[in-house]
Formats: structure tokens, sequence, C-alpha cells
């Protein structure tokens, strides 16, 4: 018979069906056996009434341990005292299709992240982190809508490069036939080459690479960046209008779909941002934490640091009435060569970040296309433009005004889902101390 899901039960009542699913729970009583079996749609009752002597559906059922995975055929019924849908199915026929190991290597309620990381696809299977994954789906679907929807391209970069794509300071380094080749640590160059290409409007979601020996909630040396970059802009504000508008989109998309689900799982609201999103200059956001009492430490001049940011957006929220805020006009100190100067002040950046509820989520910026003015940045960086000749051929022949901006996508689940560390975001977890599983 063939497999009906879980959640499509109810359409089934006084009907002989077959589900598929993992024991989630075991009641066993003097005259009644229960498992509450569950699939990626849901949770349902089975149940049988004991029959002593050579039942073998008695058996089996008192040889199940939790975690297994089961085979059950039975008619559908409707019984409104059971909380789970207010059906049930009687049992006819019950096959183990593998017995799991008892005890359990984890309990998800007691055990550590990091014990529960290396049993992650256990880990996995709590319905809490099953709706992650779904809604990690929905975001990347979304977002490709939008894009289609307003004629960008799809393209995929390559991951070794010759050369680094930010600094040298965060690079994995590989042999590469007799050579060195280096890890992506973003696709930056190759959508800007998109560019030049004529493609006009590009995005990737895809994989990069940094080695920053961090141990914070919000690090990773492996994660899924996505890039977005246009052509043919006047300023950076060009590309905040254009993430502003593709964030609406998503969330929106988002609240419809899973709502519900996450406020019940997660006990977070989907808030679907007003537009515009409030935009600080740097110097205004330096001036605000001042106010508020809060000196950035020597280490982040120039930039914000992590309570920086917290303490921003609740100055945001308290009067804007948003969660969103765009920070423009960074100091050329913390900015790649690449960003566009203001001409009548050379020192600051046509750039911005996005902060969302408190934690940056978006890099991004107008970028640099004319030759002369780019080589000359790079040198007063101390970067040797013969290492990253190519890219600088990409702007000899016509390369139109364009920018940009990075979103990572871990961080928005965490974010979005309220979760406090990108581990638990992300599908295998890579950082300093874990390459496994």
């Amino acid at each position: 018979m063939k497999r009906t899901l879980i959640g499509k039960l109810k359409e089934k009542i006084n009907e002989k069906t077959t589900i598929d699913g993992w024991v989630h729970a075991i009641r066993k009583q003097k005259k009644m056996q229960f498992i509450i079996v569950r699939d990626k749609t849901g949770l349902v009752q089975a149940i049988h009434e004991r029959k002593g002597g050579d039942d073998p559906i008695e058996k089996l059922i008192d040889s199940l341990t939790s975690e297994s995975a089961i085979e059950i055929s039975g008619v559908v019924v409707k019984n409104d005292q059971v909380k789970l849908q207010q059906i049930e199915i009687v049992i006819d026929e019950i096959k183990i299709l593998n017995l799991a190991m008892s005890p359990l290597p984890i309990d998800p309620k007691e055990t550590s992240l990091e014990n529960r990381l290396d049993w992650r696809f256990l880990d996995l299977r709590q319905p809490s982190n099953l709706l992650v994954f779904q809604v990690q789906t929905t975001i990347e679907q979304e977002m490709r809508n939008f894009w289609i929807k307003n004629g960008f391209i799809e393209i995929h970069s390559p991951k070794f490069m010759g050369s680094a794509s930010e600094s040298g300071a965060e690079l994995f380094r590989v042999e590469y036939f007799g050579k060195y080749a280096y890890l992506a640590q973003s696709p930056q160059f190759y959508k800007q080459m998109a560019m030049a290409a004529g493609f006009d409007r590009v995005f990737e979601i895809g994989p990069v690479f940094r080695a920053n020996p961090s141990f914070t909630s919000r690090h990773d040396t492996e994660f899924t960046s996505v890039d977005v970059e246009i052509s043919w802009i006047k300023s950076h504000e060009d590309v905040m209008h254009l993430e502003e508008q593709w964030l609406h989109e998503i969330l929106k998309g988002i609240k419809e779909e899973h709502g519900e689900r996450i406020k019940e799982m997660f006990k977070e609201e989907v808030i679907v941002p007003d537009l515009p999103f409030p935009r600080i200059k740097m110097a205004e956001a330096y001036k605000i934490l001042e106010k508020i009492g809060h000196t950035i430490d020597r280490g982040s001049k120039g930039d914000l640091d992590p309570e920086g940011e917290r303490l921003l957006a609740k100055y945001i929220k308290e009067h804007y009435k948003h969660e969103f805020v765009f920070v423009t006009d960074y100091p050329i100190s913390v900015r790649p060569f690449y960003h566009m100067r203001y001409e009548d002040e050379p020192t600051i950046t046509k750039s911005f970040d996005l902060i969302w509820k408190g934690l940056e989520v978006t890099t991004g910026a107008q970028r640099e296309h004319r030759y002369d003015i780019l080589l000359k940045q790079i040198k007063e960086k101390g970067l040797r433009p013969e290492s990253i000749q190519y890219y600088l051929d990409f702007f000899k022949y016509g390369c139109p005004p364009h920018g940009g901006y990075g979103f990572g996508l871990t961080r928005m689940l965490m974010v979005l889902l309220g979760f406090k560390n990108v581990r638990e975001v992300t599908y295998l977890y890579r950082g300093v101390n874990r390459l496994t599983p």
C-alpha cells in the first residue's frame, strides 16, 4: 500500500492506510499499547489492543525502542479525545524497518550543544530543527522569486582562487597541482566580473570560507553566503533600496508560509518590515552611542563592536519602531580597497552594513569601477596590483558603475528564529575545532 504522510491523514478517515516514520514515544498499558509516530509532516497516535498469548503485534510493539524506523498499516479513525489532530490509527500491521539501539547517545533536552553536534543526524530529527530547514528552503525560494521577477541572472563562481578576494589574513591555503590555491572568502571579484561582462544583475547562493580563529556565536569557517551585484547605479543608495525591497518580500513570504508555526515553536513573531528602512551615517551612530554611554573599543574604531550594534538597534527600535537599520558611510580604514569613496570626503566610503535586531547581517557598497582610481586605492592598502591583475583587467574596457551586498544565510536564520548561535541553524557546522561529522 502506498505511503501516506502523517500531515495528510485527516483526508483518510475510515480508510486503511500506511505510514512510515520514527517512534517518537511509546506508552504501554495493561490493555492497550500506544505509539506516537513522527514524520516530516507531523505526529500521529497509533493504537493496539493487547490480545495476549502469541499476539505478534503486541510482542513487536513491546520490543520497540525510541527513534526506531517503522511502518504501520491500519484504519484512520476520528477521536476527539486525542490531542494530535483528533485522529488515531488502529494498527493492523507493523514492521520494524530499522531498530534503534538503546539508549540513544543524546537527549536533546539535556545534552550540550557540542555533543548534539557530534550526533547531528539525531539532533536534526527534532521537529524544531526540521522547521529551521523548512524555513531556510522557503527563504531561498522567496529570494529567487524576487530576483527572477526583477531580471537577475544566477551565477556559480569558483571556490578555488589563485589570490585573495578580500584580505590575506583569513585565507585557507590548499595544495593545487604542485602549487597553492586559496579557498574563496567571497565571490566578490567574480560578481564584479559579471558586471563587466554585461550581465547587469546577478546573484549567487554558495559556500565561502574564512580562516577566522574565532569562537563566537556568530562566526564559522565555512558558511553559505548570499551575494548580489547590480549595474548602472548612481550610488550605494540604489543598493540599499534594492535590499530593503528584497527583504520585505522574503519576510512577507515567510510570515505567510511559516509565521504561525514559528510563533508556536520558537515564540518569535515574524515582522514584515515597513519601507524604507532607517539609515544612519556611522558618524551619527557614534554620537548616539556616546549619548547612551557606550564607547567603541580601540580595536573596533571606525566600525561597530557587537555591543554597539545591539545598543544602536535598541535605539532604532525605540525611536523608529523598526527592526532594521542601515549604517552607512564607513571610513576607508575599515573597508576594502574596492569600495568607492566620496569625492568631497575621500576618507569615507559609499558603503553600508545592515543591522537586524542587533546583529550585522549585510555588508554592501558602491564599488569603484574606474581603473586608475582603483589602482591607486589598491596601492594605498599596501596590496600588490600584479597579484590581482586579472581582476584589474575587468575595469579597462567599459565597466559600468555598480554595487552590491553579501548576506549571511545562517545569520538570517539565527535572527529570524531567535537562536543565539549560528551552530544551531547550520546543517553541519564547521569551526576551529569541528571538522566532523
